[in-house]
């Protein structure tokens, strides 16, 4: 029943989550809380492994929650199945939709309710962008919570090095580097003074 429930429960964020990988990330934390299948921190852990490794982020991510969750259930080869029902979940709202909208194509090019559609969900995905991106950012860079009711404190060694990371990358010497650099010597900071 677990597969079933891995497979319905991403193609409802396949369906819903318009604008790409970042626009999964709301879905994934209301997922991860109805379901117990991986925490706040585990989720941040997620979005950085699925950024770094090659591949679509939401792919990545739910192949990777698939798989996690399969293997509790059944193994490796249940994490192998889960894994593969996570991602087909994914993915099938995107490959019917599209099959759709292709067998339509010449009538929706000059529609100007589609294009009205479009223009639309361009700032509901770009609020979805910025509400995944605020909410990581606030999970790496400060603490809210804690033992008391109203504790917040910054991680200011983690602040430093994303506000040092972003003023090399506007310096005129260093913007010719590819972001990867950038990345890399971040992870490599990030081990080593444990951030």
């Amino acid at each position: 029943m677990i597969f079933l429930r891995l497979y319905f429960e991403f193609a409802k964020v396949g369906l819903f989550a318009v604008g790409g990988g970042l626009a999964t990330i709301p879905f994934l934390q209301d997922m991860g809380a109805r379901t117990g299948w991986f925490t706040a921190v585990d989720l941040t852990t997620m979005i950085a492994v699925s950024e770094s490794t090659p591949g679509p982020m939401g792919v990545n991510m739910a192949t990777y929650v698939g798989f996690q969750t399969g293997s509790l259930a059944g193994g490796s080869m249940g994490g192998v199945l889960g894994a593969t029902l996570a991602t087909l979940g994914l993915i099938t709202p995107s490959i019917i939709i599209i099959m759709i909208i292709a067998g339509f194509l010449q009538k929706f090019r000059q529609s100007k309710t589609v294009d009205a559609v479009f223009q639309g969900l361009r700032p509901a995905s770009t609020a979805l962008i910025a509400s995944a991106g605020l909410s990581v950012a606030l999970s790496v860079l400060v603490s809210i919570g804690g033992t008391e009711e109203h504790t917040f404190a910054v991680h200011w060694p983690a602040l430093l090095l994303a506000v040092a990371v972003f003023l090399c990358m506007q310096s005129k010497q260093l913007k010719k580097l590819h972001p990867i650099v950038f990345i890399a010597i971040a992870a490599v900071v990030g081990i080593v003074f444990q951030l």
